[in-house]
């Protein structure tokens, strides 16, 4: 039975964290004591010391040879039941976008920050234990499995912008630039494709300006690339979209942060407005033909994609190699380069045409048109593979954790402790950590237009999915492992923590349901304390 003296121990835990978020949202909202610039340097400072340290500090002090294997197993079974539930939908509907949203919502908590410090309240100390079994499967398993399917879905959008139709098919190989770092569409993105004499087409993806020929972009504004962010985790209000000249700042394994609203831009979450400076387009030397013919060595015609508004061009030679760069991703101009003739014709996008088919009589059959085909699922899971391994190596929350998980295997194996100046160092920044991300919280909040971006209707679903599907899935996943007990009122009652914030890092900068996830995150901190607290009393009763 649930008592007034433990009600008041959770009271006693909470309300500090909540009154550190909302000093910070007063300081911003009302009385205007931070700047943009002073706030960048807050969650900068979250984002690269604090949070990954608290991490690191509760990681290492866990025994990893002491796991609770059915607390585990009940939280993976339960995301993977989601999961295979979402994918069959999705499947069935086409809805991958839902997918990742949904599962984002209904199966990632903010475990860290808000799970340790509540439900050691609750339960008592052998639930941080617990919790940090589940913040190091987030980190590792979990988020990485979000950034794949982002990842996955920003490269599918790529290829069908860029080679739509059947094209795609015949893609064997992808070569990425060093300084990409993503596909999200933060920077802007070009494709160069050379196509062999087997019709096989190896593609090389690079930012607009890097490593870029000089022929390519001789008539094109140069951009210069925004220095890395360390985290590459920031969170920028929900209606602002990402440019250059915005003040960057973000935090770890929160992934807090955002930049100053720009009055010269509207909103949106689409790559094509990421960046104020765009080059215009030169106009097409060719808009008016249906067909090219490319005069090479040989007698055998070979008809190929032409980047004119998805019609083909013919190749008198199989054997010819030529190479053309597609559209770009942010509006950039685009070329066509023969490789021969060392010449080069300039043309618009094509990426909203459908790709048309020759006929038999080599003449086009406006009628058909193909169906979007992608490259091999090898060829496919190579270019995300990549691209999420250099997303995860810019994060120091990544480091935070291999690193702390590396550290309790040794000293938990062969007993070692931690020398005192490198404890106390690192206890220091943690004991920041925790109020720190609150406060970062709260300046997040404060810049938001509105605290129910996307509508009551869709918050009420966010909110019932994330607060009643999440732990419901939980309890049938727990006693189906056999948790009984404390451990299941837990399992529970993590389930109904609020909406993580790194879902909402990913969301807004690949341009997916950002507006839901934020309200996950600002309307789910407000509504879950007296939401777990009734799942405390009434799992008590």
């Amino acid at each position: 039975m649930i008592g007034v003296n433990d009600f008041y121990k959770v009271m006693c835990a909470m309300v500090p964290l909540y009154f550190a978020m909302i000093v910070a949202y007063g300081s911003v909202k009302w009385w205007k004591i931070f700047s943009p610039e002073q706030c960048s340097g807050i969650n900068r400072f979250v984002a690269v010391f604090a949070v990954p340290v608290l991490s690191f500090h509760f990681i290492s002090q866990n025994n990893p040879y002491q796991m609770d294997t059915k607390f585990i197993l009940a939280d993976t079974l339960s995301k993977i039941l989601v999961l295979v539930l979402l994918s069959v939908w999705a499947i069935c509907k086409g809805q991958l976008d839902w997918l990742i949203t949904l599962f984002s919502v209904s199966t990632l908590p903010n475990t860290l920050v808000m799970g340790i410090p509540l439900l050691n309240a609750m339960y008592g100390d052998f639930t941080q234990s617990l919790m940090v079994q589940l913040v190091v499967l987030q980190c590792i398993i979990w988020y990485t499995l979000l950034l794949f399917l982002f990842e996955y879905r920003a490269a599918t959008i790529l290829i069908k912008n860029q080679f739509p139709g059947n094209v795609a098919a015949s893609i064997t190989k992808f070569e990425i630039d060093n300084d990409v770092i993503s596909l999200d569409g933060r920077n802007p993105l070009c494709t160069e494709s050379e196509i062999n004499g087997n019709g096989r087409i190896h593609v090389r993806i690079r930012r607009s300006t890097s490593s870029a020929p000089e022929s390519a972009f001789s008539s094109s504004i140069g951009i210069t690339p925004r220095a890395s962010n360390l985290s590459n985790a920031e969170i920028f209000s929900v209606h602002t979209p990402l440019h250059n000249g915005d003040i960057p700042f973000g935090h770890g394994d929160l992934g807090v942060g955002f930049r100053a609203a720009s009055p010269r831009l509207s909103g949106g979450y689409a790559s094509s407005d990421a960046y104020s400076l765009q080059p215009t387009p030169r106009g097409s030397n060719f808009n008016e033909l249906d067909t090219i013919t490319v005069t090479t060595s040989g007698n055998t015609p070979m008809w190929v994609m032409s980047p004119v508004a998805g019609k083909v061009f013919k190749q008198a030679s199989p054997s010819s190699k030529m190479a053309w760069e597609s559209s770009c991703l942010n509006g950039e101009r685009q070329g066509y380069r023969d490789d021969v003739g060392e010449k080069e014709i300039s043309f618009r996008d094509i990426s909203n045409f459908p790709v048309q088919e020759v006929g038999a009589a080599d003449s086009l059959n406006t009628n058909n048109i193909i169906k979007q085909e992608m490259p091999n699922a090898l060829v496919m899971l190579r270019l995300i593979i990549v691209m999420v391994g250099r997303k995860l190596s810019r994060n120091p929350n990544t480091y935070s954790s291999i690193l702390g998980l590396l550290w309790s295997l040794i000293s938990f194996k062969w007993n070692v402790g931690m020398p005192s100046l490198v404890k106390y160092s690192i206890k220091i920044i943690s004991d920041a950590g925790l109020g720190m991300a609150m406060f970062s919280l709260g300046l997040f909040m404060a810049i938001q237009p509105r605290i129910i971006a996307c509508g009551t209707k869709m918050a009420t679903i966010g909110m019932a999915i994330r607060f009643i599907g999440g732990p419901l899935v939980m309890s049938a996943a727990s006693i189906a492992v056999g948790l009984k007990g404390v451990r299941l009122h837990t399992a529970i009652v993590q389930a109904a923590l609020p909406q993580g914030i790194v879902p909402f890092v990913f969301a807004r900068e690949y341009g997916l349901h950002p507006d839901i996830l934020s309200t996950g995150v600002i309307f789910g901190m407000l509504v879950s304390l007296p939401v777990t607290l009734l799942y405390y009393v009434l799992l008590g009763l």
